[in-house]
């Protein structure tokens, strides 16, 4: 599915392996910038008073509030004879693989969310489909899909290496555990379930950097961008990186400015501004690599090749959709090689935001567990399926309990970005 903006959204959808049929829809712009407008509202926001907000009186913190704004972008931005031809492949063909490229005006939007079903039955879309987000097609590195291969296909090329890079929460040069880019996972060692996480990918094969117990994977201030670059070239079957992001302005149409927090001092070279006593690792960094800084330059695949398997769990990591022209950090890693990026839509609360800002017991940590559910997912052969599961699990939840934990706030913000 095909959504482009024009004045109105128009989009057009066509079924392929196995089923047969395609159609077409437009959802006028007003109302299509109304609906739009009214999620921005309830989505998380930068700072402790934005994050406040949503937990106070966001729409996505209360179930009832929640399926009122999902009925809305439904209603708007969904097709409904498409919701029929959906029913009718799955009672033949089992769950359809919907594949749906976004407009940039409507890239932010949960569309596992929509409430596709006119009725009181709160039939969600990812009730019907599993869902993976496209990327433009423009910004696949020319020879970077191997000769055979199905264009449509979640299959992976063998990767060169068993190896996995984990980047967990890495120290911010200049930056306290307490500050804006501090600690997102909390003090080293006091989650378990993190730790088992370790141990598990410690049990399967090659972990990078090198560890002899998981907690020293925590926190670690020796992984800049140099140190990333020569893991990568080594090669890697997957990339795990949980910390900082910061975006760039949509208003401003430089996706490319958005940035990745790794433990670059100010002296690293790069292409983005050093923050006090750090300098982020910016998409165009990744992307163009030392071409503009010397005449030996090298371009950035060939610094960051990108594993076949990619997630980046931090704060509008995939809001590079969101532009006209996306070259961001989502896009850019599927520039530099990888096949699959699982990126968030918007702000992420911490495990530690629920703490204070919900009232959950310490014990309770929803980013340990997003964490873990897309680490299982980048394990498994069919990612999409098995994050699309899990979303389908805690919906679930989500109904029947309305507890803060199971929100979408979460969940709903994870997508996988497909080539």
């Amino acid at each position: 599915m095909r959504l482009a903006d024009a004045g109105d959204l128009h989009m057009t959808w066509t079924w392929v392996r196995g089923a047969q049929g395609f159609g077409t829809g437009y959802a006028p712009g007003p109302d299509v910038d109304g609906a739009v407008r009214a999620l921005a509202a309830e989505l998380p926001g930068g700072g402790t008073e934005g994050m406040r907000r949503v937990f106070e009186s966001g729409a996505l913190a209360t179930y009832a509030e929640e399926r009122r704004l999902s009925r809305r972008l439904a209603e708007v931005l969904w097709p409904p004879g498409l919701t029929d031809q959906i029913r009718q492949v799955s009672a033949h063909l089992g769950r359809p693989l919907m594949r749906l490229q976004p407009s940039p005006r409507v890239a932010q939007v949960p569309w596992e969310l929509l409430a596709v079903d006119g009725d009181d039955s709160d039939v969600r879309l990812i009730d019907l489909v599993d869902i993976a987000t496209t990327a433009p097609a423009s910004l696949r590195r020319a020879g970077a899909t191997p000769t055979g291969q199905d264009p449509d296909s979640n299959s992976d090329p063998a990767p060169d290496s068993d190896a996995v890079v984990l980047v967990l929460d890495p120290r911010v040069p200049g930056f306290r555990a307490d500050s804006p880019l501090g600690s997102v996972l909390g003090q080293p060692g006091s989650d378990p379930a993190l730790l088992d996480l370790v141990q598990r990918r410690l049990d399967a094969g090659t972990v990078v950097p090198s560890v002899a117990a998981p907690v020293e994977a925590f926190r670690r201030t020796d992984l800049d961008r140099d140190w990333l670059g020569e893991a990568l070239r080594k090669g890697a079957r997957r990339l795990l990186y949980v910390g900082h992001v910061s975006g760039a302005p949509v208003e401003g149409g430089q996706s490319e400015d958005v940035t990745l927090h790794l433990c670059c001092g100010p002296e690293t070279a790069g292409m983005a501004q050093p923050v006090r006593t750090h300098r982020p690792l910016s998409a165009k960094d990744l992307l163009l690599g030392t071409l503009p800084l010397r005449a030996d330059g090298v371009p950035g695949a060939r610094l960051w090749p990108a594993p076949p398997r990619v997630a980046l769990i931090a704060c509008e990591s995939g809001g590079d959709l969101r532009f006209a022209e996306s070259f961001g950090l989502a896009t850019t890693m599927i520039h530099n090689g990888a096949h699959l990026v699982t990126a968030t839509r918007w702000v992420l609360p911490t495990s530690f935001a629920f703490h204070r800002l919900a009232g959950l017991p310490e014990s309770v940590r929803p980013l340990t567990e997003a964490v873990i559910a897309v680490d299982a997912a980048h394990e498994d052969p069919d990612p999409v399926r098995r994050l699309g599961a899990w979303q389908r699990q805690r919906l679930d939840q989500w109904r029947s309990e309305g507890r803060i934990e199971h929100s979408p706030l979460l969940w709903a913000a994870l997508t996988c970005i497909v080539r």
